[in-house]
C-alpha cells in the first residue's frame, strides 16, 4: 500500500482522484483533460497499488485548494509578483502552524523562501525524521518545476487565510502551566509540581521561571517589595505562614513590618495543621501575584536575576 505522498507522480494523483470522486465528476472538473489523457489515467488507476486513506484525503485536500485558488483568481484576486510574499506577513507561530502539518517537500519549498532564523523556528518544531526529510528536500529543490513551486505557493496562501491571528492562540509552555498551578489549592499545586518534576524535569525547570512560591518570596524579594507585600496582608496570616520557618526568615519578615505590627506580632505556638499553614502562605503568594499584575515587579526578571546570582 502506498502511504507516502512524495512517491506519487502527477498522473498517480489524478488516478486516485478518479477513483475517489468518480471518473465522470473528475472529467467535468478537470476540463483541460483530453480523451487520450483520460485513457492514460484510467489505465494507471488499474495498475496502481492501493493508496492509504490518509493519502487519499491529502490528495482531495490538494485538489480542493487548487479549485479554490483558481476560483479566487477568476474573481479578480491580484496575483502577486512574489508568490510567497504572504509568508512574511505571518507571525512565527502562524508560520509553524501552517507548515508543520504539511509533507516534507511542501515544508522545504516554503522554508526556502524565508529567513534562516525563521527556518530554524519551524525545524525545531518537527520530529527528527521529518526534519531530516525536509533538509534533504531543501537540497534538491532545483528539481522541482516552476509550475510546482507556484502551485505550492497558491495552496499555502489559501490555507493561510484560515489561520487564527497570532494573538488568538497560544502553545502552552512553562508560563501557562505556572498560571494554572497558581489557581490550585496548595496541596494540588505541590502534588502536580512533584509529578511534573519526575516525568519531565525540563518542563519543571521552565515552570520554575514563572512559578511564585512562598519560599521564593522569602529568598528573592528585595526589602522594599517584601515590606509592601507584608503590609498588605493580615498579621495573623503572616504569623501562620511563618510557622516552621527558620529564625532568619522569620526575622527578615518581622524587620520589614511597620513598628506597630512588629510589636503586635506573636508566633504561632503548638501543633498546627499543615493545610492551615499552606493556605496562609498561599494568601501571601496571591497578594504577591496581585502586585505583579499591578506592575510593581516582573516575576521572570526577579527569578531570572536570582538564578544568575546563584
Amino acid at each position: 500500500m502506498i502511504t507516502e505522498y512524495y512517491k506519487l507522480a502527477g498522473i498517480d494523483k489524478v488516478a486516485v482522484l478518479f477513483s475517489v470522486i468518480g471518473e465522470g465528476v473528475a472529467v467535468k472538473l478537470l476540463k483541460t483533460l483530453s480523451e487520450s489523457d483520460v485513457r492514460r489515467i484510467r489505465a494507471r488507476a488499474r495498475e496502481m497499488e492501493a493508496v492509504s486513506t490518509a493519502l487519499k484525503k491529502q490528495i482531495l485536500d490538494e485538489f480542493y485548494l487548487a479549485v479554490i485558488s483558481q476560483k479566487l483568481k477568476s474573481e479578480g484576486e491580484p496575483e502577486s509578483k512574489k508568490p510567497f510574499d504572504f509568508l512574511e506577513e505571518l507571525a512565527d507561530e502562524q508560520l509553524i502552524a501552517l507548515l508543520e502539518v504539511e509533507e516534507p517537500r511542501i515544508i522545504a519549498i516554503a522554508l526556502a523562501q524565508v529567513a534562516p532564523e525563521r527556518q530554524m523556528k519551524v525545524l525545531e518544531r518537527l520530529n527528527p525524521e521529518t526534519k531530516g526529510q525536509v533538509l534533504m528536500q531543501i537540497g534538491s529543490l532545483q528539481n522541482v518545476p516552476l509550475e510546482g513551486i507556484v502551485n505550492v505557493a497558491s495552496q499555502l496562501r489559501t490555507k493561510s487565510l484560515y489561520l487564527p491571528k497570532g494573538v488568538e492562540f497560544a502553545r502552552g509552555g512553562g508560563k501557562n502551566v505556572a498560571d494554572i498551578l497558581g489557581q490550585m489549592s496548595p496541596f494540588e499545586e505541590e502534588q502536580f509540581m512533584e509529578s511534573i518534576a519526575r516525568e519531565n524535569p525540563e518542563l519543571a525547570d521552565e515552570i520554575k521561571k514563572y512559578h511564585l512560591t512562598f519560599d521564593n518570596v522569602l529568598a528573592y524579594f528585595p526589602e522594599n517589595l517584601l515590606r509592601d507585600l507584608m503590609n498588605s496582608v493580615e498579621l495573623d496570616a503572616i504569623a501562620l505562614a511563618l510557622k516552621g520557618k527558620n529564625q532568619e526568615d522569620v526575622d527578615k519578615v518581622i524587620n520589614n513590618l511597620p513598628q506597630k505590627k512588629q510589636a503586635m506580632y506573636e508566633p504561632v505556638e503548638g501543633a498546627t495543621a499543615k493545610r492551615d499553614v499552606d493556605n496562609a502562605q498561599k494568601t501571601i503568594v496571591d497578594a504577591a501575584r496581585q502586585m505583579e499584575k499591578d506592575g510593581k515587579f516582573n516575576l521572570e526578571d526577579l527569578l531570572g536575576s536570582a538564578e544568575m546570582v546563584e
